[in-house]
């Protein structure tokens, strides 16, 4: 693998030249990744030894510890706390009094630079050519990857040793001179971590027989090895627990992201469970690898590694989160033909390694199969279905450019004041709009819920004293008509329950239609749209932190009827319907009103004929009333609302400038354009 392109390598001369000429602007942005990688090491040193005592290094203290498994005489695998293999445990023991003596700052320090030397070499391993910014901002870029990631973040919560596999093996792809050098450490990794052993046929097929034939010698010496010191033990791994099920937890708890464990959460036990397992792990094996071997003879040997580590995660017995890792190394793979279709597949599995499943998927009942196993699917995903390019691909270097619209002229001289947003006419790509909708989302709903005040009396009585300030303020401008439309409404049953609906149901499903049509008649208006309302959002969210306010039917003694919520109990702290999933002080502003004023702005911008503008028009309108008669807001909460929204509005136009006349019809294809002269057009 001394070959610069099978390795990916950068030669000496064209990293020289690119260092040489280092544009100023890149330099600042390369020292800021360092210093954002630097945070995020420190921000992980923090948690772990900032922990209180008993919580951080959790696995470590099990193994270490006084009384931990690699002290007391007997198996170690008799409280099934130590989930490594035998080979794992016999190296181990030697270090156990430098560990225990080193807990805490000196392990997590070493395993920090575990994680650095992983992204440099991560970085040094791109398949050429690479350009002189990539290769200036690929190890920044890599170690903070790696430093966000579940696995390592995990690894160093838990003081788990399962980077070393992983490093062990891209020191034999990429830094080892000689086969036999190679074939030593990938041997030593597999010993770690069996199902490495995938890395023997890569080899093979790839020509480094030497290498393939030095990694099952490694392996075989470093097992026998330890079944020759430790023989009970050993037989304890291999065949009563089957090369590490069960240890460390149960095989079908939703932590064990591999094939089994997914077979398991989907009812399937015994000789049938463990056939179906055998066949769907060998298909993925064997899927994998000849996608590999074609990547290696791609001159792509980072996205071999990449795959032939994903198909390790599916087939072994057991891969818990911090053995996750190779997943995360797959983002070197470009698919897509497309600009906008580029950054789905990168933009997926850093998703995917950084973020809850919860994040990623909603809470229903009928995603648990995927939220479940949704990195084991990433996983598989990535070793047999992905469609990586090659790099003999005209689209590998230069994918199809996004089409734009024409400045258009604008009123003042600043504006746009970043003209590299321009007005892209093409359709998004569906699948990076629908991941980003959901994040966005789920973001928004944490820091929405963190915000809040009903966490705490000291909380409540801020909000409480809110609400007599903005009731104060709309007496003295006579607009506090909330207790009167509250009770007229209530008196009326059907009115009632009108408004209860239009108040529970419209609040998501108007903004999702308009963001569905606008992305099927109209992509070009869609994105301008979608970062208003984004922009809107997230304004609303700091209104939240900066002024938590009660909303009027949250206010003690003051007579108002929650129409949807039910009678509430004042004398208790937590009073309200879900106050525990959702912030009942988030009232100004108001976002029921903020995206039904929205809705209706879109659509009478862009509506042709009258009555769909009216009807856009009446949607905020109809919120208004809803929001007020049901006692969830006071009528100031709505101008607060119209104020984000107009904001939103206006910073997309200081921003990206105004919408020209010629993005008002996406360039995609003759359905689109017909599709355009519909409910929806100019």
């Amino acid at each position: 693998m001394s070959n610069a392109r099978r390795t990916g390598r950068p030669t000496e001369a064209s990293g020289a030249s690119a260092v040489g000429r280092i544009h100023p602007r890149l330099r600042v942005a390369c020292l800021g990744l360092w210093l954002v990688a630097a945070a995020l090491a420190s921000r992980q040193v923090a948690a772990v030894l900032g922990s209180p005592r008993g919580e951080g290094l959790t696995d470590l203290k099990t193994w270490v510890g006084p009384n931990g498994v690699l002290h007391v005489n007997g198996s170690l695998y008799d409280s099934t706390r130590f989930t490594g293999t035998p080979f794992n445990g016999l190296a181990l023991k030697p270090l156990t009094r430098s560990a225990e003596q080193a807990l805490g700052w000196g392990w997590t320090f070493g395993t920090l630079l575990l994680v650095v030397a992983l992204g440099l070499i991560a970085a040094r391993a791109l398949p050429q050519p690479v350009g002189r910014r990539t290769a200036l901002l690929a190890a920044p870029v890599a170690i903070g990857l790696l430093m966000l990631s579940l696995p390592v973040r995990t690894t160093l919560w838990l003081g788990q040793t399962s980077i070393i596999p992983v490093l062990l093996v891209l020191l034999g792809c990429f830094a080892a001179h000689g086969q036999r050098t190679s074939g030593l450490l990938i041997g030593a990794a597999a010993a770690l971590q069996p199902t490495l052993l995938l890395f023997t046929p890569l080899l093979w097929f790839t020509g480094r027989r030497r290498a393939a034939l030095a990694t099952g010698v490694t392996f075989a010496t470093g097992t026998a090895l330890a079944w020759t010191a430790m023989p009970h033990d050993s037989h304890t791994y291999w065949v009563h627990h089957l090369a590490g099920a069960g240890l460390g937890g149960r095989a079908d708890d939703l932590g064990n992201q591999s094939l089994h464990g997914a077979l398991l959460r989907l009812g399937l036990n015994g000789p049938l469970e463990v056939a179906l397992f055998l066949t769907l792990g060998a298909t993925v094996a064997v899927l994998a690898l000849r996608r590999a071997v074609r990547c290696f003879g791609d001159g792509q040997l980072l996205l071999a590694v990449a795959i032939t580590g994903c198909a390790a995660i599916a087939v072994s017995p057991t891969a818990w989160e911090h053995q996750l890792l190779w997943l995360l190394l797959a983002v070197v793979g470009r698919a897509g033909t497309r600009a906008s279709d580029r950054y789905v597949w990168p933009v997926a599995v850093i998703l995917v390694m950084t973020l809850p499943p919860r994040m990623l998927l909603p809470d229903m009942a009928a995603l648990d199969p995927l939220r479940s196993n949704l990195v084991l699917l990433a996983a598989v995903t990535a070793a047999t279905a992905v469609p990586f390019l090659s790099r003999t691909s005209p689209y590998y270097q230069s994918p199809l450019p996004a089409q734009y619209a024409p400045t258009a002229p604008s009123r003042f001289r600043h504006v746009p004041l970043l003209p590299c947003l321009r007005r892209v006419l093409s359709r998004p790509n569906l699948l990076l709009e629908l991941l980003l909708l959901r994040v966005t989302y789920a973001a928004y709903s944490q820091v929405r819920l963190a915000a809040t005040g009903g966490g705490n009396s000291a909380g409540r009585a801020e909000a409480e004293e809110h609400g007599q300030q903005i009731l104060g303020l709309e007496r003295a401008l006579h607009l506090d008509i909330e207790h009167w439309a509250n009770h007229a409404v209530v008196a009326i049953g059907w009115l009632r329950n009108l408004s209860d609906s239009y108040y529970t149901s419209m609040h998501f499903v108007a903004p999702l239609a308009v963001l569905a049509l606008l992305y099927w008649r109209r992509p070009a208006d869609y994105r301008w749209a979608r970062s208003a309302l984004g922009l809107t959002t997230l304004l609303a969210l700091a209104g939240f932190w900066l002024y938590p306010l009660a909303p009027p039917r949250l206010m003690p003694g003051l007579g108002y009827i929650d129409t949807v919520h039910g009678v509430q109990d004042f004398s208790q702290p937590d009073y309200g319907t879900l106050t525990s999933l959702t912030n009942p002080y988030a009232a100004m502003p108001s976002l029921h009103f903020g995206w039904a004023l929205w809705c209706g702005v879109v659509i009478a911008v862009l509506a042709s004929r009258r009555w769909i503008k009216l009807l856009g028009l009446l949607h905020p309108l109809f919120t208004l009333c809803a929001i007020v008669t049901t006692g969830n807001h006071w009528v100031l909460d709505a101008v607060g609302g119209a104020a984000v929204v107009g904001v939103g509005f206006g910073l997309g136009y200081v921003l990206t400038g105004p919408r020209p006349a010629g993005g008002r019809r996406a360039v995609t294809a003759p359905r689109e354009e017909a599709g355009s002269r519909a409910a929806f057009t100019d």
